[in-house]
């Protein structure tokens, strides 16, 4: 069986039809990695040009301090950002946290913007506890089962 598709080629990837100063990022906060506890933060309208990882951190933070909805998360050292994923790139079949890339998609320098760390729209930024990160990583058992 098929199907028609109505779609125009030239029409650009929704990534890129937002400019870098009005972004939609995506911030992934876990929780605990062995039991795949994780919660979405979505900022709208975030300008990557001029924010920093600090900024992001921050507001981040913030936001987990100021939302009932991460009430269970206020517990945890949220201490470490490393992307995700890219917008319409390929996805790590860990459905917790990606291993790849640990030199390049660490945010380590805290003074650096976001768009030199190749951050743009529909980007998916993990925030977590490294010292979790390195024991699930060690020992990448599920027990949420």
């Amino acid at each position: 069986m098929s199907s028609s598709v109505n779609f125009d080629a030239e029409e650009p990837l929704t990534s890129s039809v937002k400019p870098l100063t009005n972004a939609t990022i995506t911030v992934r906060v876990i929780k605990s990695f062995p039991y795949r506890n994780v919660k979405n933060i979505i900022f709208n309208d975030y300008n990557l040009m001029e924010k920093t990882v600090q900024d992001l951190k921050t507001d981040s933070l913030s936001h987990i301090k100021a939302t009932g909805a991460f009430r269970a998360f206020r517990n945890i050292e949220f201490d470490t950002l490393k992307i995700y994923t890219h917008a319409h790139g390929s996805k790590t079949v860990n459905l917790i946290i990606n291993f790849d890339h640990d030199e390049d998609w660490m945010l380590q320098d805290l003074s650096k913007k976001l768009v030199n760390y190749d951050i743009g729209n529909e980007t998916e930024i993990s925030l977590f506890n490294m010292k979790d990160y390195h024991e699930y990583k060690a020992n990448p058992e599920e027990k949420w089962l």
